[in-house]
């Protein structure tokens, strides 16, 4: 089989892959915190190889997508006037953590809640059963509390009042693990969590950084590329028909 076969099909299913990823974006550009992601190809082994016998083994041409980096530019602030809103002015993040599973996950999507806890209050009723007491504190609103600058949960005693959220932050943000639609884990490369300088906002929340314009040029050209490749394959295959017919 003509080795321009494999190539074009290949290439057409990293299109998909790179699809995947400029679809993603846009379903998110809405998304409150949400962090584009962008595609990175890398040409594949193009050389012939020797193996441990002096054979020659196999080689492969093309490309394919090694990589899909994220972007932490900052998206454009929105004025919502919630209390229970923040924006990051700088760099870092917030903190969230999911007490199910002392999980600790880094969001920018500051557009938070007020969320009930219940604890015993050290009192006993008439028949000596706990009593049990109602503690606000500032959440995701998705089961998960936001940190404070001293990493603990924040208990709201005024909805309206200013929280002492914190804002954390990294020397680089390389290789963070994306979980979710807005949230990250940090791995070994990132180094040290440390407290951010970045001032804090009440009342206002960051947008996606997702450009729909950009997102949908790079869909053309994934569809053109796309459409290419199929027809590399298209080719190869005819041309290959038309060698057998001969052969025969």
């Amino acid at each position: 089989m003509n080795q321009s076969f494999f190539i074009g099909a290949v290439g057409a299913h990293q299109q998909l892959k790179r699809l995947t990823v400029h679809s993603n974006n846009i379903a998110n550009v809405n998304t409150y915190g949400f962090k584009a992601e962008k595609s990175r190809f890398t040409a594949l082994m193009y050389d012939n190889i020797r193996g441990i016998e002096n054979e020659e083994l196999p080689t492969g041409v093309g490309s394919a997508l090694w990589v899909t980096d994220t972007d932490f530019s900052t998206g454009a602030p929105v004025i919502t006037e919630r209390d229970q809103d923040y924006m990051i002015m700088g760099d870092g993040f917030f903190a969230v953590v999911d007490l199910a599973s002392n999980e600790i996950s880094l969001t920018r999507n500051g557009a938070f809640a007020v969320s009930e806890l219940q604890r015993a209050s050290g009192e006993v009723d008439e028949e000596g059963v706990p009593i049990m007491e109602t503690i606000y504190y500032l959440s995701d609103n998705q089961g998960r509390f936001v940190l404070s600058r001293s990493g603990g949960m924040i208990e709201v005693a005024d909805q309206h009042a200013e929280q002492p959220v914190g804002v954390f932050d990294y020397i680089n943000y390389s290789g963070m693990e994306h979980i979710d639609g807005t949230r990250f884990l940090a791995v070994n490369k990132n180094g040290g969590i440390r407290l951010s300088d970045s001032q804090v906002v009440q009342g206002i929340v960051e947008q996606s950084n997702a450009d729909l314009a950009e997102e949908l040029t790079k869909v053309i050209e994934t569809q053109r590329a796309y459409g290419m490749a199929l027809k590399m394959v298209q080719t190869s295959d005819e041309i290959e028909t038309t060698i057998n017919g001969l052969s025969g």
